[in-house]
């Protein structure tokens, strides 16, 4: 272990494997495994060449030098965006039946309505429960309702923010909300993009979760799904304390299918799949 193979061009040593995990850690949270040598050396070796560096020892330098664009290169590069319309669907129809009508009925004094989308990835995520949004609460007309949309790779949240997507992304979306929500790009290309009532809910923005956070909540709902899966527990326990702060008791947290808080947090308890409550 430590020597390159035959077709490598950049030799990755233990030690320095080890520096670009701390690096990673540090900076995103994810903690990578000794079997993710081959996807960092991939991942990796493109910025080498991109930089014209001779070394990934080199690299380890420039980041540890405190290059803010290279951090979100390094971020950009290592983040995984898994994701679909409409993804772990039980969540969208809770959503749709039980909890925003449930906070319909406790907001009917402030007429305010917040939830967040943590990791939102190219904004399959967001532009769902946005539509969940216009469609259960349309009779809404005068109340304050907003989505903020977040993730840690810069380039996710621009592709999220234009709102524009092949016609293959929508499979499994039913017809008439792909009419509804979606109009064909001009020029006759495969694509669609999400329709100013769809984007005026929601307000994306790259966001790190281990940096201070600027929005004060509180928030009635929080999706973090397939977010924390690759973070120690420590850095779970953390961010999930620090998410509780900005939510009253009741209000709702959505985690992925893979996911779990058990001996993570007290501050939530499950109430259905996947689905957990903020409690006192």
């Amino acid at each position: 272990m430590g020597k390159p193979a035959a077709s490598q061009e950049f030799e990755l040593s233990d030690a320095v494997f080890n520096r670009l995990r701390e690096l990673v850690r540090r900076h995103t949270g994810i903690a990578l495994a000794d079997s993710k040598r081959e996807l960092v050396y991939g991942r990796f070796s493109r910025r080498l060449r991109a930089l014209r560096l001779t070394s990934f020892a080199e690299y380890c330098a420039l980041l540890e030098g405190g290059s803010h664009e290279e951090v979100q290169e390094l971020t950009n590069a290592i983040t995984t965006n898994l994701t679909s319309f409409f993804r772990e669907k039980h969540h969208f129809e809770q959503l749709a039946s039980e909890i925003l009508p449930q906070i319909e009925a406790n907001r009917a004094a402030t007429k305010r309505m917040r939830l967040w989308s943590a990791g939102c990835s190219t904004g399959e995520e967001p532009y769902s429960i946005a539509m969940v949004m216009r469609e259960t609460l349309a009779h809404l007309r005068d109340w304050d309702i907003k989505l903020l949309a977040t993730d840690i790779d810069s380039q996710v949240v621009e592709t999220a923010s234009a709102g524009v997507y092949g016609n293959e992304r929508f499979k499994g979306v039913a017809a008439g909300r792909i009419e509804r929500w979606f109009t064909p790009v001009a020029g006759g290309s495969q694509q669609r993009e999400a329709s100013r009532e769809l984007k005026s809910v929601i307000t994306f923005k790259q966001l790190n979760l281990f940096d201070p956070w600027p929005m004060k909540g509180p928030f009635d709902v929080i999706f973090c799904r397939n977010v924390v899966i690759y973070f120690d527990k420590d850095t779970q326990r953390g961010l999930f304390e620090r998410m509780a702060e900005l939510q009253a008791p009741g209000a709702w947290l959505m985690i992925g299918h893979s996911e779990s808080l058990f001996n993570i947090t007290s501050r939530y308890k499950l109430v259905s799949r996947t689905v957990y409550r903020r409690i006192p």
